[in-house]
C-alpha cells in the first residue's frame, strides 16, 4: 500500500514533509520505476530547508487532505531536496529558465513516467494547485501530443545548453569589455545589480575589482566598495549576530529575505578579504572578524559546517532577527540607548510588520564614528545577542556539503593568514580533515553527510571546491599533503567528469546513476560552478608543479 517514504531520509528538508498526506517519494530508481510500471505522471516537488515559501507551499498545499488525495490518486508524488541533489535540480530549474520562465524554490514540475518534463512552475497557491493538477491530467489523458511537443522542446533545449560543441579557438578574453558592460547594470548609488530583489553577486563583484586593479579604472572600484558597503552596513547583514542573510528584498539592502546560507557567508568573507588587500577597510575587517565568529559559533557540525539556517521560527519569516523599539529599549537599559537608536535605525515603525531590522545606513551611521563608540555598540550588540539567544531559535540544516564546507575551509584559511588568527587557520584544518574522513573515499568524494550517513556520490563541484580548500590550506601552511590531495581531486575529476566530445566537466561522474541528460554547466547556480573554478584551479597547479597537463587542461575548459 502507498504511504509516504520520507521518514527513512536524513534531509532535514525532506523530513520536514515525512508526515504530509502527499505519499512523497524521494528521488531514486524505485520511484522512477513505479512510474514507468503504473504509466502515471511523476509531480516533482524541489525544495530545501531553509526556503520560505517551501514552508508555506507545504502547509497550505501538501498538507491539505484534498490536494493529497488528487496527488496520491492520479500522480507519482517525488520530493527532492535540492542540496542533496543538485543534479536533478539542476536539470529542472535549467528547463524553467530555458523556456523562458522563471525558476526558483519551491520547483513544482510535472514529468512523464521517464522523467521527461512537460510542464513546471515554482509556488502555486491551492486553489492554483488544485486548477493545475486538474489542467494537467486532462491534459495527459486527452491529449498526449501536447505533452509530446513541450519534452521534445525541452530535452531539445538542454541538448543545445549541454551537448553541443563550444569549444572556439584560445584567445585573448576581453575582460574588460566585460567588467564593463556588467559594471552598466550595477547600481552606482547602492551597488549591486539594479533593481529589486538584490543577490549580493560576489562573481560580479570580484570581476569588478579584478578589472580595477587591471586597468586602475576608478569606476570599477566605486562599485565595488558601494557594493560592499552596501551589504555589510545594509539590514542583509545581521549586525547583532555576524553574517550575511540571503538576499534583499529591496534595492537599498535593507529588508532581507532572512534565510543564512553557509555558501553564500563563505563567498562573502572572500570577496571581503580580497578587496581588504588593496583598501585595508576596517569596516571590511570588522565583517569578515564577525561572519567567522558567527560560523564558528552557531554553525559547527563536529569538526565541519551546516548548511544554513531556516527563514522562519514558529511559522513566521524573520521573527529570531527582528526587534520592536520596547524591545530594544529593554535589552540595553542604561547604556545610551537613544545613541545605538540613532545609529542602527531604530524606530517605533520598524520596516518588517513593524519591527525594525537593524541596518547602519544614513548620515548617522557611518562605520568608526569613533573608537569609543564602536566600543559601545560592540557591548550593546552582545546584549542583543544574549537576549536574543533565548528566543526559539531558526531550524538549521545540519547536513555537511562537501562544496559548501570547501568554500568555508577556503575563506578561513586565507582569513587566517591574511590576519594571522591561528585559530582560524586550524578551524580550517580540523573542518577539511572532517571532509577527508568522512565525504571523502580514497580519492572520491561523497556530497553530503548527516548523522553518520552519507548521500550520493560527489558531484564535479565538490571536487572543484575541496581543490579550492586545499591549494588555499596548501598556501597557508606550506604543508604539501594539502597540495598532493588537490592533485588526486583533480585526477578524479579528470577520470570520471571530463566529457571527452566536447570539453568541459559533467556535473555527475562517469558512474553515477543515468539522468534524462548528463548536466554540463558553463553557469554558476547557488554555487560557483566546477567549469567556472577549474581553469583557475589547474592554472595554480600548473604554476605549484610545471606539469604541462595542468596548464593544457585549463586551457580546455576555457
Amino acid at each position: 500500500m502507498s504511504r509516504n517514504q520520507l521518514d527513512q531520509e536524513t534531509s532535514p528538508y525532506l523530513l520536514q514533509h515525512k508526515d504530509n498526506p502527499v505519499h512523497w517519494r524521494p528521488w531514486n530508481r524505485e520511484a522512477l520505476d513505479e512510474a514507468e510500471a503504473t504509466g502515471k505522471p511523476i509531480l516533482l516537488s524541489i525544495g530545501y530547508t531553509a526556503c520560505h515559501w517551501c514552508h508555506v507551499m507545504n502547509h497550505e498545499s501538501f498538507s491539505d487532505a484534498e490536494i493529497a488525495g488528487v496527488i496520491n490518486d492520479n500522480f507519482i508524488p517525488i520530493k527532492v531536496d535540492r542540496e542533496e541533489r543538485p543534479d536533478v535540480d539542476q536539470i529542472y530549474q535549467t528547463v524553467a529558465s530555458a523556456a523562458g520562465g522563471q525558476g526558483g524554490w519551491p520547483l513544482t514540475a510535472f514529468l512523464t513516467p521517464n522523467g521527461d518534463p512537460f510542464l513546471i512552475g515554482t509556488y502555486f497557491q491551492p486553489q492554483q494547485l488544485k486548477a493545475m493538477l486538474s489542467e494537467v491530467l486532462d491534459v495527459y489523458r486527452d491529449h498526449g501530443e501536447r505533452i509530446t511537443a513541450n519534452t521534445e522542446k525541452f530535452l531539445g533545449l538542454l541538448t543545445n545548453l549541454w551537448n553541443r560543441d563550444l569549444c572556439g579557438p584560445l584567445i585573448d578574453q576581453p575582460l574588460d569589455v566585460t567588467a564593463l558592460r556588467i559594471g552598466q547594470r550595477f547600481d552606482i548609488f547602492f551597488g549591486g545589480l539594479t533593481g529589486q530583489p538584490k543577490f549580493p553577486n560576489f562573481a560580479h563583484v570580484e570581476l569588478l575589482l579584478r578589472a580595477f586593479l587591471r586597468t586602475g579604472n576608478i569606476q570599477f572600484n566605486l562599485l565595488v566598495n558601494a557594493t560592499l558597503d552596501g551589504i555589510s552596513q545594509g539590514g542583509i547583514y545581521d549586525h547583532v549576530g555576524g553574517g550575511i542573510h540571503r538576499y534583499a528584498t529591496d534595492e537599498r539592502w535593507l529588508l532581507p529575505h532572512f534565510e543564512k546560507m553557509l555558501s553564500d557567508n563563505a563567498l562573502y568573507v572572500s570577496t571581503l578579504l580580497l578587496n581588504w588587500q588593496f583598501e585595508r577597510n576596517p569596516l571590511h575587517q570588522a565583517r569578515v572578524e564577525e561572519t567567522i565568529a558567527w560560523v564558528l559559533r552557531d554553525m559547527k557540525v563536529e569538526s565541519a559546517f551546516a548548511t544554513s539556517l531556516d527563514a522562519d521560527t514558529d511559522g513566521e519569516e524573520g521573527r529570531y532577527y527582528v526587534w520592536t523599539e520596547a524591545e530594544i529599549d529593554a535589552a540595553l537599559a542604561g547604556t545610551a540607548t537613544q545613541r545605538f537608536k540613532q545609529v542602527y535605525n531604530v524606530s517605533s515603525n520598524g520596516i518588517h510588520q513593524g519591527r525594525n531590522v537593524l541596518s547602519r545606513t544614513g548620515l548617522n551611521s557611518a562605520y568608526m564614528i569613533s573608537q569609543a563608540d564602536e566600543a559601545l555598540f560592540a557591548k550593546q550588540r552582545q546584549m542583543l545577542l544574549e537576549v536574543r539567544n533565548k528566543r526559539t531559535l531558526p531550524q538549521r540544516d545540519d547536513k555537511v556539503l562537501a562544496d559548501a564546507n570547501g568554500m568555508m575551509i577556503a575563506a578561513l584559511a586565507r582569513a587566517g593568514a591574511l590576519f594571522r588568527r591561528t585559530e582560524w587557520t586550524l578551524a580550517a584544518i580540523k573542518a577539511f580533515e572532517f571532509v577527508e574522513n568522512q565525504l571523502g573515499h580514497g580519492d572520491r568524494l561523497y556530497h553530503s553527510w548527516r548523522n553518520g550517513r552519507r548521500g550520493k556520490e560527489g558531484f564535479s563541484d565538490d571536487y572543484a571546491h575541496m581543490i579550492e580548500a586545499a591549494l588555499a590550506l596548501w598556501e597557508s601552511t606550506n604543508d604539501k599533503r594539502y597540495l598532493s590531495r588537490a592533485q588526486a581531486w583533480t585526477h578524479t575529476l579528470n577520470e570520471h567528469f571530463w566529457d571527452v566530445l566536447n570539453g568541459g566537466y559533467f556535473s555527475t561522474s562517469d558512474e553515477a546513476d543515468p539522468l534524462i541528460i548528463r548536466p554540463r554547466p558553463v553557469f554558476d547556480s547557488a554555487m560557483p560552478c566546477a567549469n567556472g573554478l577549474m581553469p583557475g584551479l589547474l592554472c595554480k597547479l600548473y604554476l605549484a608543479t610545471l606539469d604541462q597537463q595542468y596548464r593544457a587542461r585549463s586551457n580546455a575548459v576555457i
